[in-house]
């Protein structure tokens, strides 16, 4: 129950708020400054994690109610030091599968340098096409592939295999330029993912690096822009303070007093009644 509860947050009180947001910048993306472009990639980079990891921890906490265990999908993403952990925390269940039944068949890093590259961008191209037969999924996959490359032919790609910050509350500051590095990356990438075509992608690219990205975006005017960014800064705090559990708030009240677990569990279900957005279908019901 808690489970679905914290899956129920992701979704309706981030990813749908979110949603909105994001889609109005995307929709009119031409009109609008460099600094609401930006924004609009990280709504959409929190709409997509909220949408599918809060749809996984539903799936997940419904399962396990009728006596089934299935494997973690999600395992706080943007807190990895580099897109080769990501990769290893997002969507597990398809990440999983590529590697058993497409990397490794391959031949996966075991051969020359060239058939690794080749054996990367398979599995990447062939996520992408996964997706739909769009190029942005394509360019999407291709783009992350060009990600890993490096970490892969300087044989770095297994080197964080643990949590961040493993057994403390706070990263170091080599840790934390990690993952903003990383995050940035997750978030250039999803553009592409969003847009409906890659002329949409390019011009959007293009007018978020133009000298308007450091003006003030007029997005911000909105209260309900404020109100979902608030959302998103203490769904991260929770999200951090929970990383090494099977979701945020599996451990991360246990040694709470009993009165004080269920008071948190009512003010996130409170929560979700006040600051649930519109009704948005879930992302992956396309897929």
């Amino acid at each position: 129950m808690r489970q679905i509860l914290w899956g129920l947050v992701k979704k309706m009180v981030i990813a749908d708020n979110a949603a909105v947001l994001a889609n109005e910048i995307f929709n009119n993306s031409e009109s609008l400054p460099g600094s609401a472009l930006a924004l609009g990639a990280i709504f959409f980079t929190f709409q997509i994690y909220g949408d599918f990891s809060g749809y996984s921890d539903i799936a997940i906490g419904t399962a396990r109610l009728f006596g089934f265990n299935l494997m973690q999908n999600f395992a706080f993403p943007y807190f990895s030091r580099d897109i080769s952990e990501f990769w290893r925390r997002w969507h597990i269940s398809l990440s999983t599968w590529f590697r058993d039944y497409v990397y490794i068949p391959l031949g996966g890093s075991r051969g020359s340098s060239i058939q690794n590259v080749r054996n990367v961008f398979a599995i990447f191209l062939i996520s992408g096409f996964w997706h739909g037969a769009n190029w942005t999924f394509i360019f999407w996959g291709g783009l992350n592939a060009l990600y890993f490359l490096p970490l892969l032919l300087a044989k770095r790609n297994r080197i964080h295999t643990n949590h961040v910050a493993e057994g403390r509350i706070f990263a170091t500051f080599k840790e934390i330029g990690q993952i903003v590095f990383t995050f940035s990356l997750s978030v250039f990438a999803w553009i592409f993912f969003r847009a409906e075509n890659l002329t949409h992608a390019f011009d959007f690219i293009s007018g978020m690096f133009s000298p308007s990205l450091f003006s003030f975006p007029p997005i911000l005017d909105k209260n309900d822009t404020l109100i979902c960014l608030i959302s998103i800064g203490v769904f991260i705090i929770i999200e951090w303070l929970g990383r090494e559990g099977q979701f945020a708030i599996d451990n991360l009240l246990n040694k709470w007093p009993r009165v004080l677990r269920y008071a948190f569990y009512y003010a996130l279900i409170i929560g979700i009644i006040m600051l649930a957005g519109e009704e948005q279908e879930f992302i992956y019901f396309q897929f």
